[in-house]
Parts: C-alpha cells; sequence; structure tokens
C-alpha cells in the first residue's frame, strides 16, 4: 500500500517538477543571451521585418506587446507580436525569438499541413480542456464508467491539440534558425548560441506534452481498472 501510495506520489511531483523546469530553463537562457548582441546589431523588430521581406510576407505586421516573452505570432490579425525587450533588443536571444516566430508565419503563408491542422483543433482542444477533467471527476467521484470514458475523450483531443503542436514549434525553429544564418543577421560564432535559445525555448513544448500525455494515460489505466 505504501509502495503504491509512494509511486503515485513520485509520480505527481514529477508532473509539477517538469514543467516548472522547463520554464526555468527557457528563463534562464533568454536571460543569459539576452546579453549577447549579435554582430549585426539589429533589433528583433527590424530581424523580424526583414525574414518576412526577404521571404515575400508584406501583409504581416510587426508590433510591440507587454508581457515578459509574450512573444506570439497571431494568424487571425497577420501580426508578429513581440514582447518589449525583444522588439527594441539587438540581442542574440532577441533575434532567435523575433526569428522562430516569423517562422510561423512563413508556416502560415506556404500553408504548413501542420499548423492547418493545429489551428483545425483549436476548437475542439479548448472544449476538451474546459471540460475534461470535470467530466473524469465526477466520473470517478460516482464510480460513472461512461462520464469518465467521455473526460477521457475530451481530454484525448487537448492532448493531440499538445502533441501537434511539437512539429509546428520545431519546424519553426528550424525555420528561424536557417533565415539568421542565411540572411546574415548572425554569423558562424553565434550560431551555438542562438540554437541554445530556441531548443531552451521548444522544451517548454516538450515538457508540456508529456504531462498531457502521461495525465491522460492515468486516467486511462483508472478507467481500465473500473471496469475489471
Amino acid at each position: 500500500m505504501m509502495g503504491g501510495l509512494g509511486g503515485y506520489l513520485i509520480y505527481i511531483a514529477l508532473l509539477m517538477i517538469i514543467p516548472i523546469w522547463a520554464q526555468s530553463k527557457v528563463k534562464n537562457t533568454y536571460k543569459k543571451y539576452a546579453k549577447k548582441a549579435t554582430s549585426s546589431q539589429m533589433t528583433g523588430a527590424e530581424v523580424a521585418r526583414k525574414i518576412l521581406n526577404d521571404n515575400g510576407i508584406f501583409d504581416v505586421q510587426v508590433r510591440e506587446t507587454k508581457g515578459f516573452l509574450s512573444d506570439h505570432y497571431d494568424p487571425r490579425k497577420k501580426t508578429v507580436n513581440l514582447s518589449r525587450d525583444n522588439f527594441h533588443g539587438q540581442s542574440m536571444a532577441s533575434s532567435a525569438i523575433a526569428a522562430h516566430e516569423v517562422g510561423h508565419a512563413i508556416q502560415d503563408a506556404q500553408d504548413y499541413a501542420f499548423l492547418r491542422f493545429r489551428h483545425a483543433l483549436v476548437p475542439l482542444a479548448n472544449t476538451g480542456s474546459n471540460f475534461s477533467f470535470f467530466l473524469i471527476l465526477i466520473g470517478i467521484f460516482f464510480q460513472m464508467s461512461e462520464m469518465l470514458l467521455l473526460g477521457i475523450i475530451f481530454m484525448s483531443a487537448a492532448v493531440l491539440f499538445q502533441l501537434v503542436t511539437l512539429p509546428v514549434e520545431f519546424d519553426a525553429s528550424n525555420r528561424a534558425m536557417a533565415q539568421l544564418v542565411s540572411t546574415g543577421i548572425i554569423r558562424n560564432n553565434e550560431e551555438r548560441e542562438t540554437k541554445k535559445v530556441l531548443n531552451a525555448a521548444a522544451m517548454t513544448y516538450v515538457a508540456a506534452a508529456m504531462v498531457a500525455v502521461a495525465e491522460l494515460i492515468r486516467f486511462i489505466m483508472i478507467y481500465a481498472a473500473s471496469n475489471e
């Protein structure tokens, strides 16, 4: 009994620690390379605009947004949104993040299949995130296996979204690296440092996917046990 409880507590601890570790890694890596300027001395906004122009994308605007590491690409408004530090910054971190978000804009312009699939999953994933735990808790508390199964199905949609996000993010980072090198925004001796920023950011998505899959497997096991 104690062994089972101990294993469960370790499992819960890992689910909590993994995303915290990933967030800490990306913040520490960002802060380190936010202090190192690129040889081109271009701001994040200039990097984003140059890569967009070089790829013939003129209908996407580059905007400054509030928050720390709140950078994102909005496909509905066709905007690359960069946090203040990255919009004005001339660092390796600013260039890497700006190029990554433009990578999403390039995906959008080229109708990248995984990005299109992820956009299609958004309504289903939101529904799954909002209702899955509620249905699962009802199913477990009232021992209603049908309700538990319904919650698992809803959760599966949210997990699928997390998994599809991985190739989208990795591809955007690969595009970012290629564009930064080909345009001369970074030079050979800066590639390694820039990759570290991109890799650290990618780890947050990997961690989120790992936690989501682990949670789904746990509830599937509970459902299977309830039907024995």
